[in-house]
């Protein structure tokens, strides 16, 4: 069994990450080494590896294997960085964040889920990441600046709020847009309130509670 989840892993990231334009080493490398199988439900262990959104219970899901890939390439991680992850969801992007960076702060809506990922991220050697329990759209406020946003669920419109947790030169990763076509997007604050804007590609996940779109009444 040992020897199937192993050769599972290897095909998740040189037959569905890899080919996705992730050819960061270190992102394959943390991938690789962080135990996606034990971040999943029991009932999904099977599936840990597959090309899939596996649900978490609250309407959430874990996101696929390559968006995964993306969005660590994507945020360009130092060693010295401190990176706030809204949504921990599993904690298993929480765990590759902490791997790949100095510090991570997690805040998640759901308390179960900060309850289990802490669990996960201990019985994972992951000593960095400090996590929280709090509505991150409207009311949670975290302590001090970050080098690096990312967000696990979608929301419609990137709340203001977010930008001013964001050092000079930090990156932000948020989807946003109308489901089913969303899009990954990375901001990189240059200062004096300006963020350039880059999108990266498609995708399609739940809404963080409180970020859905406004409700449309048609009479």
């Amino acid at each position: 069994m040992a020897m199937n989840i192993e050769q599972a892993r290897l095909n998740m990231v040189e037959n569905q990450v890899r080919p996705w334009e992730v050819l960061d080493g270190r992102v394959l490398d943390v991938i690789s080494r962080v135990r996606r199988e034990d971040f999943v439900a029991a009932e999904h262990r099977q599936l840990a590896f597959a090309d899939l959104c596996l649900p978490l219970g609250h309407g959430e899901v874990m996101m696929k294997p390559v968006v995964e890939g993306r969005v660590l390439q994507a945020l360009e991680l130092l060693p010295t960085d401190h990176v706030l992850e809204i949504g921990t969801g599993s904690g298993f992007l929480t765990a590759c964040l902490a791997t790949l960076s100095a510090q991570v702060t997690s805040v998640d809506i759901h308390a179960d889920f900060t309850a289990a990922a802490a669990q996960r991220l201990q019985a994972a050697g992951i000593a960095n990441a400090s996590l929280a329990t709090g509505e991150a759209v409207n009311a949670w406020q975290p302590d001090g600046l970050f080098d690096a946003l990312v967000v696990t669920g979608a929301v419609h419109a990137i709340p203001s709020r977010w930008l001013t947790w964001l050092k000079p030169g930090a990156r932000a990763l948020v989807v946003r847009g109308q489901s089913p076509v969303q899009q990954a997007t990375l901001l990189t604050h240059e200062g004096a309130g300006r963020y350039r804007e880059e999108t990266l590609f498609e995708t399609d996940l739940p809404y963080l509670t409180h970020a859905e779109p406004p409700q449309r009444f048609v009479f």
